[in-house]
Formats: structure tokens, C-alpha cells, sequence
């Protein structure tokens, strides 16, 4: 059956015998084929005089184990994509990072993603992965611009909020007609919400925050006049607020959500709003359509969401404003109805307001959601990613064991099992020969005692030397925190025979070897030699490859192989040892790390930050996997203890948080009131004051907390 057609081919068996049956890609005896159209399987079933013998659903998630529901005839799948994996996990498309601000918008038509700089447009094709850029006039962006796209003119505008200004570039002529040199009030609107009406040819501009007031305005630019209007409200549906999530469809537009306040004031009483509007273009009026549930942990929304009036339903990206390290949820609401549904797999997001923008588009092109993210970093660069899911999403899955995990849950299972009647026994035969001897005995005392560390650990406790540490051996080691470093058997330094080509090539098989499957030669040549045609690429590829090769004959248990139609490098981890490797081991699952564990995390990242001497565009995301998921591992330990149990090394913990994480709230919780328990009241004040400086340096407000309501969270 293909669609809605079925095909049959007659076969006449024989009475007694044994059939293979081939169909796709072959390595039979002298049968090799891979020459196979692309396709989606899926309900392969055997069947014996109608009634269905075996049955393959396909419709796994992960691994390459395709299990059989009648039989347990469980097949295997060679290099398996499952499809149901690509409607669950968002799949990073792509990284960059350019210099000064960035703003991005879509044409969802054809499923292009345009980012603008101050110089160039950067035009990421989602079918494709080409990425174009174009250079043009120079273009001002303050803090809180932002750009749309319109189709019926092929233009992007830029949104000078303050200034009340609109200059568009044209994608044909690929020129801006104006701009705006300087800005007279930035940051009054940020994170506002905008969108085009066809019906008038004018763009509306909603909320937005700035000097500590939230906007509740309306305002429309007209493109026909260039004339500007802050439209009067004629009700107080919209309330003042920012980080809403806005739709646009014919004649309107729906908006959820956001933070702000009834009056816009920032200190009289801010919270979270769940409401669902529908502002009329026509008439400028909002209609109350449903208020969410309030749920469990309060959270606010990316720019914009999908919505389908056909199906009444809509789509939008949320997370927590109160964290940095955060991640986007997709969710799937009702037009209708108070009810939402979590979506698909999370996407990293660090979340400065002034600083971060998430967005969501829909590519109509491939049916999939596009998620894209940016951050400015401290080097006044904007790091752009862009994620895609198909459509439709799967409803939010818990993770599913291994096989491996599960086995090892059972082998545990088994041992505890054996433990806890061992332990019954001892009990009750110490308890009967108690009872006959009858001695008595005086009472053991079990004085508690704290070793104390100096004052000059507690100040500076990053430096402080970890309990017994156990050096990474230099001789066959390859160490990617700090500074990269190979060493061969005889533990010289190799490093330096790699040129920068060399270096590269040899860290994008290395991650992509131990994190994922391989990489293709596509994505190689789309990560190093993208300038280049696809012979002059495969040249390249071919003679950098076989340098490469070269120089691992050194490490003698490390090679490069392509068995699987990736580029892998295989690695001997009995013979050669990789720091990040044992990190992920570390990290793997997600699990709550013992303090042994944690000291041995500690002593495999005190080298520096992961690959500090390293910046490359794509090796932005594993850089940030590295970091979140370092913070989230000690604070999963932190929760899994109390204060009095240990709080010299949940003060080394903080401090390890902080060396990834500086304005980590629960860390410093964590350290004034490990140092309030220890005595250290001074330290614990100096510790507090350290924080909320460098909070207010990255994030350019007070922090909002005072030392009583820290020690006492």
C-alpha cells in the first residue's frame, strides 16, 4: 500500500521451503544494491492465509532495534531515521555567529530564514541548508528593534519603536532606503509584538518594556503615508506586558500572555499573564477569547506563534524569565478551549531579556516549525540558531531506557533484592543472640564534628585544591577542556604538528564521533570548505584526511573510518583516554551524581572551560550543552543533600557553578547559607553583594532579593 493506492505481485510458493524476502537497499551473497528511491516505511506484516503471523510498526524513536509485536521477532534497522524521532526532537539546523546586533524574521512561504546585521543579510534556505549572504548599506539596530517580513512587497522592515521611524529593504534591489543613525529613548519596547495587516498595508506594534514601566500601547505605522499612530485603547483587555506571543491571521491577530502589570508600573505588582486576546485590525478592539490555567511554574513566551483557525488551534514557544540557563518548550493550544499540551523535545536557551530573542516560524515549504534563538554575547557578537521539528509534533515523551539501562536496572534490582534479605537475617540473629546473652551495655555517644576550612578557601574556593584528585595521565590522553592538548604513549605533546585546518577537521570528528553518529560529508563540507564546489570540496576533504591519518599514527589506537557512511574517528578508550569522554559518562542520563562522582566531574573541568582556545562557529552548541549540562549535575547533587550534612563541599559546589554560571541564583543561595551555617556570617555578606554587583552588571537592574529572603528560601 503507497498512500491510497495498493499494489500485489502473484507468487506461487512451494510446498516446503525457506524464502528471504529483500526489498530496499541489499548486501546479500553477490547481491549489493543500494540503489533505492528515497521512502517511508512503516506496518510491515507478514501474513498467513490472512491472519497477520508478524508485525513490524516501525515506529520507534531510537536505537536500531525494531521490535516485532506477535512473535518477538525483533529486526534490526542499518543506519535507521525514524520518522517519529523527527516529529519529537527539534533538530539543530544550524549555529553562527556575526558581529553586532542581529535581528530575524521569515518567509514562511518558501521556508527561508533572513537574519540582519548592520552590514550584510544572512538568508538560511530550511529545505536546503544553503546559507547566502548579501551585503548592503549600513543599518542601525538598537536594543529593542525588530524586523518583519512581508511577502506581497518582497520587503523586511525595521522597527524604530522609539524613534517612530520605518526603513525596509528591498530583498531585489538589496538596498535599505534609509536609516536611522541614532536613538533618542532605547529600550521602551522591548520585546514588543508586531505584524503586517494586508488589509490596510500597515504594521502594529503591541506592548513592549522599557524604563521600568510595561507598555499596554497600540501602535500602527501606515506604509502608504509613512504616517505613525499610537491608536487609543478602547478597553483594558491588553494589559501592559512583554514577552507575549502573537499570530497573525486575516483581518487580525491572537496574543498570549506575557509578564507585566494592571498599571504598567514595574514595582506595583508584575506577574505573569495567561490570557488569549484577539485584537481586530479593523476596529482596534481586543476580544477575551480564554484564560490558561495558572500552572505549576509560571513561564512567558518567544515573539510569535503558529496559528490554525481551521484546526482552532495554535502553537507557541514558552520558558521561565527567571533563569539563564533555561530551555524553549513548544506547546500546542486551543482557540477554544483553557487547555494547551506540552509538544515535542526542548531547545537550549539562555535568556537575558536584554540580550535574548526566541522566535517561531512555520516553513510551509517542508511542513516543519522553525525555532530560532539569539544571544549577544559579551564580545558585542549575536550568536544565531536556528532548529527545525516536523509537523505534526508529538506530545512531550519521557526519555525511554536502554536496553543496556534496562538490563542494569534489573541486574540492581536482583542485587538489592539479595542485600535487603542478607540485611534481614544479620538483623534478626544479632537481635536473638541480644536477647540471650542480655548483657547490658552503656550507651554510645556519636559526637558530630566539622572539619573547618580557611577563610582564604572559603573567599576563593575555584582554586582550592579538589579532595584527592586524580590526574589525567598525559601519556595517550587527548584533553579538550582548557586548552586543547593530544599527547602520545611516551606523553609528548602533539598538538603543534596540526595546522588550523587540521585542527578543525580533527574536533569535528572527534564531537561529532563521541555526541553523535558521525558526520556526513555534506555537513563537513557545509562546515569547512562551504566556499568551495563539491570536487574542489571532495579534494580538499580527501588530502586533509589523509594528513590527518598521518598524524594520528602517533596515538596508534585512534583512527579514521568511514564503515558506516559517516566520518567517524574510532578511538580505543581502553588505550586512550579523553576527557570529554569520561565527562559524558559523568553526565549520561541525567542522574544524580554521588560526591565522588562529583569531585571526579570537578577534576576533569578545573583544566578551564570546554575548549577555551577554540571558537568556531558550530562548536557554539556543544560549548553550550557542556555548560548546561555541568550546572544542571551539581545542582541535581545540591538538592539531593541537606545544608548540615555537608556544607564546606556544597560551598566547593557553588563555587563550581559559579566558575560556568556567575549569576547562578541557587548556587549563591546555596553558598550564603552553607557559610551562615558554618558561622561565616561576613562571608556569607560578601558572598551575597559579590553576586547581586555582578548581577546588576550583566543584567542592568537591581537584583531584586535581600540577604534575609535568600537565607531563608
Amino acid at each position: 500500500v503507497s498512500g491510497n493506492k495498493s499494489f500485489s505481485h502473484p507468487y506461487e510458493a512451494a510446498a516446503k521451503g525457506c524464502f528471504k524476502v529483500l526489498f530496499g537497499a541489499s548486501s546479500y551473497k553477490n547481491f549489493n544494491t543500494t540503489d533505492v528511491p528515497p521512502m517511508k516505511i512503516r506496518n510491515v506484516e507478514i501474513k498467513e492465509n490472512g491472519t497477520v503471523k508478524y508485525s513490524w510498526p516501525l515506529d520507534e524513536m531510537a536505537g536500531n532495534k525494531a521490535p516485532e509485536l506477535h512473535k518477538q521477532a525483533s529486526g534490526l534497522a542499518s543506519n535507521p531515521l525514524w520518522i517519529k524521532k523527527m516529529h519529537h526532537d527539534w533538530n539543530p539546523l544550524k549555529t553562527f555567529v556575526i558581529n553586532g546586533p542581529a535581528r530575524i524574521a521569515c518567509d514562511q512561504a518558501s521556508g527561508v530564514v533572513h537574519v540582519t546585521g548592520q552590514d550584510s543579510l544572512i538568508s538560511y534556505r530550511i529545505a536546503t541548508g544553503q546559507i547566502t549572504r548579501s551585503a548592503y548599506n549600513p543599518q542601525s539596530f538598537f536594543m529593542d528593534n525588530q524586523i518583519l517580513y512581508e511577502k506581497t512587497t518582497g520587503k523586511i522592515y525595521n522597527l524604530f519603536i522609539n524613534e517612530k521611524e520605518v526603513s525596509s529593504l528591498d530583498l531585489k534591489l538589496g538596498q535599505w532606503d534609509k536609516n536611522v543613525a541614532t536613538a533618542s529613548l532605547r529600550t521602551h519596547f522591548l520585546h514588543a509584538n508586531k505584524f503586517y495587516s494586508r488589509a490596510d498595508s500597515a504594521i502594529y506594534i503591541l506592548g513592549g518594556y522599557g524604563h521600568l514601566e510595561y507598555k499596554g500601547n497600540v501602535q500602527k505605522y501606515d506604509l502608504k503615508t509613512g504616517s505613525w499612530t499610537d491608536l487609543s485603547r478602547k478597553d483594558t483587555l491588553f494589559t501592559p506586558r512583554y514577552l507575549a506571543s502573537l499570530g497573525r491571521v486575516e483581518g487580525g491577530a491572537y496574543v498570549i500572555g506575557g509578564y507585566g502589570s494592571t498599571t504598567g508600573k514595574q514595582i506595583l505588582n508584575p506577574r505573569n499573564w495567561y490570557d488569549l486576546l484577539y485584537f481586530n485590525a479593523k476596529d482596534a478592539t481586543f476580544r477575551r477569547l480564554h484564560n490558561l490555567k495558572i500552572p505549576g511554574e509560571d513561564f512567558v513566551f518567544a515573539n510569535s506563534m503558529v496559528v490554525n483557525e481551521k484546526e482552532k488551534s495554535f502553537y507557541a514557544l514558552i520558558f521561565p524569565k527567571d533563569k539563564f540557563t533555561s530551555e524553549l518548550q513548544l506547546v500546542r493550544g486551543s482557540l477554544e478551549k483553557p487547555e494547551y499540551q506540552l509538544v515535542g523535545s526542548k531547545i537550549p536557551y539562555q535568556f537575558i531579556d536584554t540580550d535574548s530573542f526566541a522566535d517561531l516560524f512555520f516553513d510551509q515549504y517542508t511542513n516543519r516549525f522553525v525555532a530560532v534563538t539569539l544571544f549577544k554575547t559579551d564580545k558585542n557578537q549575536t550568536r544565531v540558531s536556528i532548529y527545525s521539528l516536523y509537523s505534526p509534533p508529538m506530545e512531550t515523551v519521557a526519555p525511554a531506557k536502554t536496553e543496556a539501562a534496562r538490563a542494569n536496572a534489573d541486574i540492581w534490582l536482583v542485587v538489592t533484592s539479595v542485600l535487603l534479605i542478607a540485611g534481614v537475617f544479620v538483623f534478626l540473629r544479632y537481635k536473638r543472640n541480644k536477647a540471650n546473652k542480655d548483657i547490658k551495655t552503656e550507651p554510645v555517644v556519636v559526637k558530630q564534628s566539622i572539619q573547618h576550612i580557611s577563610e582564604e578557601q572559603l573567599r576563593n574556593p575555584i582554586a582550592d585544591k579538589i579532595p584527592e584528585p586524580r590526574l589525567f595521565p598525559l601519556q595517550n590522553s587527548i584533553l579538550l577542556f582548557g586548552n586543547f592538548q593530544i599527547f602520545d604513549e611516551q606523553g609528548h605533546e602533539i598538538t603543534k604538528s596540526f595546522t588550523p585546518l587540521l585542527k578543525e577537521l580533527f574536533l569535528v570528528l572527534l564531537l561529532f564521533s563521541i555526541r553523535r553518529e558521525g558526520i556526513s560529508s555534506e555537513k563537513l563540507k557545509e562546515l569547512l570548505w562551504f566556499d568551495k564546489n563539491t570536487e574542489s570540496a571532495r579534494n580538499n576533504r580527501s588530502v586533509n584526511i589523509a594528513k590527518l591519518k598521518g598524524i594520528l599514527d602517533k596515538l596508534k589506537h585512534c583512527h579514521i573510518s568511514k564503515e558506516t557512511g559517516y566520518w567517524r574517528l574510532n578511538i580505543d578508550d581502553e588505550q586512550i583516554r579523553v576527557d570529554y569522554a569520561g565527562y559524558l559518562n559523568l553526565v549520561s542520563g541525567k542522574r544524580t551524581l554521588s560526591k565522588s562522582d562529583i569531585t571526579e566531574l570537578a577534576n576533569i573541568t578545573k583544566r578551564g572551560s570546554f575548549l577555551s582556545n577554540q571558537e568556531y562557529e558550530w562548536l557554539d552548541s556543544f560549548k553550550s550543552e557542556v555548560s548546561n549540562e555541568i550546572v544542571d549535575a551539581y545542582l541535581r547533587y545540591a538538592s539531593s543533600v541537606t545544608i548540615a550534612e555537608d556544607p564546606e563541599f556544597l560551598i566547593k559546589l557553588a563555587n563550581y557553578i559559579f566558575y560556568f554560571d556567575p549569576v547562578n541564583e541557587e548556587a549563591m543561595t546555596i553558598k550564603c547559607k552553607s557559610l551562615a551555617y558554618l558561622g561565616k556570617h561576613s562571608l556569607a555578606k560578601t558572598t551575597f553583594e559579590n553576586f547581586a554587583r555582578e548581577y546588576s552588571r550583566i543584567y542592568g537592574e537591581e537584583f531584586r532579593k535581600d540577604m534575609p529572603e535568600v537565607l531563608h528560601s
